[in-house]
């Protein structure tokens, strides 16, 4: 994704909560390209490639879910 796509994008996302729980979150940007390759390819989230940087398919599905 280039720099002048997430620039459009980056205001749209909701904001974290302050104390949010749990291990630091995910880099939006890194999360939002798994999204949009999981639903370009029509891959499962549990088959989402680990070579792409964010690590777990549930991490992607949950914050599309957010």
């Amino acid at each position: 994704m280039d720099d002048d796509l997430w620039a459009l994008i980056e205001p749209l996302r909701p904001p974290w909560p302050t104390r949010s729980p749990g291990p630091r979150p995910v880099d939006d940007r890194l999360c939002l390209q798994d999204i949009l390759y999981v639903l370009h390819q029509d891959v499962a989230w549990q088959l989402l490639p680990l070579e792409l940087g964010v690590g777990s398919g549930l991490t992607c599905w949950r914050r599309l879910d957010r």
